[in-house]
């Protein structure tokens, strides 16, 4: 369990499995400023936790997220009235502190699931963009959202969402800012899988992250790093990049615990990353 107080995500343990819930269902789960401020002090706690090897983001009520919260705006327009330079400058800089919650989610040693389901729109999809892998129940909806207030999504969806789905259609959701469902989600590959109802979404997200949590986590780190890498260079870059990491990380240990687990055709068990 988190020692760190959040009052917008309620944390709890399965086990190695951390799970978050946004805990805003009277409002949507609108980000309010302390979701911004907590989801980064939370990624980095759990990093610390080396019994930690999962996570799980979701919302609780009927949504998992509506995005940013209005009263947020409020606080840009105040920021506008500044003179015309620092209004600029201060923006700049708030908008790099809010992208810095969802980069806090890339830089995080464990893989994070997203579990969806209502409506994730805004600032949702700049989140689940961030995510490792992202499932949903069948009457998730998504929107990016922003493009309807006049201006463009701003703290990753741009970024993200063509590196997972073709660019041509990322560009016509966003352009748009239509809605567009679970099964369509899946089909251009935003989803990796969708499930009937949300007891079946929570059940499946859960046996996901045991699975992922059996593995090596040394091995998962390398695969999330890796995946990263590979998304943002070359493929000669990430062939490198990979050859390196291998040649100073791959370990016996694991390797033979997989092996005699494999022929014995049981499960193999890891040490805990952290661990010396």
């Amino acid at each position: 369990m988190s020692s760190f107080a959040s009052t917008f995500f309620r944390v709890e343990r399965d086990g190695p499995v951390a799970i978050l819930s946004m805990n805003r269902p009277d409002k949507a789960n609108g980000m309010t400023p302390d979701f911004w401020t907590d989801l980064p002090q939370l990624m980095d706690e759990l990093g610390r936790d080396e019994t930690v090897r999962v996570a799980i983001l979701r919302g609780e009520g009927k949504h998992f997220t509506g995005g940013m919260d209005l009263a947020a705006f409020a606080d840009v327009a105040t920021l506008l009235q500044k003179e015309a330079g620092r209004a600029a400058y201060a923006l700049r800089d708030m908008i790099l502190r809010l992208q810095n919650a969802f980069n806090a989610i890339e830089r995080a040693r464990f893989p994070v699931i997203a579990e969806i389901h209502g409506a994730c729109i805004g600032g949702g999809i700049d989140l689940i963009t961030a995510c490792d892998l992202r499932i949903a129940s069948e009457e998730a909806h998504f929107s990016i959202e922003e493009i309807h207030i006049g201006m463009a999504a701003d703290v990753g969806t741009l970024q993200r969402l063509p590196k997972l789905i073709s660019p041509s259609i990322a560009a016509e959701l966003a352009y748009t800012g239509r809605r567009f469902l679970a099964d369509e989600a899946k089909a251009i590959g935003l989803l990796s899988s969708v499930l009937p109802d949300r007891e079946a979404l929570q059940s499946a997200s859960r046996q996901i992250a045991r699975d992922i949590a059996e593995k090596s986590p040394l091995a998962i780190a390398g695969i999330k790093r890796n995946l990263a890498y590979a998304r943002d260079h070359s493929v000669a870059d990430g062939l490198d990049y990979i050859a390196t990491w291998n040649a100073g990380m791959l370990r016996p240990a694991d390797l033979m615990s997989a092996v005699q687990a494999k022929m014995a055709r049981t499960k193999a068990t890891f040490a805990d990353l952290l661990k010396a």
